[in-house]
């Protein structure tokens, strides 16, 4: 199956700071690449860059954690949005690491088919979450109090 000529790739690689977009046509081939940072304004204008929701599909990485703001902000448009997994070490050596070529193999994977839904931020799985987070907390509190470090000693 062909897919429809006017079909636009977009494709995020994410970071703390940045966030890189790729735009690929229909038959992969480039049409812009741009940096943005990881704040509302830049979430807008990121979104600013994408053509009408219907005529896009995007891919970005990391959906459940750098990227999950992102992916909420393009799914609240209207956009199909789809997890993808981070170049395979095969490609970043052929292709070299940087930032817009792994947006562009974001948008590639998603052109592939092997994008998924973005991941819940609700429900059992995230509430399992956020308790291992708290408990990783309070051990290592507890381990640093036990060794003296916080001038509170506790015995057993």
């Amino acid at each position: 199956m062909t897919p429809p000529m006017e079909t636009i790739y977009a494709g995020v690689d994410t970071h703390t700071d940045t966030h890189t977009l790729a735009l690929l046509d229909w038959r992969g081939r480039p049409l812009a690449t741009r940096t943005f940072p990881t704040d509302a304004a830049g979430y807008e204008a990121l979104a600013g860059m994408l053509p009408d929701p219907s005529r896009v599909v995007v891919g970005v990485e990391g959906t459940n954690s750098y990227g999950a703001a992102l992916a909420r902000r393009l799914a609240a448009a209207g956009y199909e949005t789809r997890e993808v997994l981070r170049p395979k070490r095969a490609v970043r050596r052929r292709d070299g690491k940087s930032d817009p070529v792994d947006a562009a193999e974001a948008a590639r994977s998603v052109m592939a088919g092997d994008g998924t839904g973005p991941k819940s931020s609700d429900g059992w799985v995230e509430a399992l979450r956020h308790l291992n987070t708290q408990r990783d907390r309070l051990v290592s509190v507890y381990v640093q109090c036990s060794l003296g470090r916080s001038g509170m000693v506790f015995s057993a």
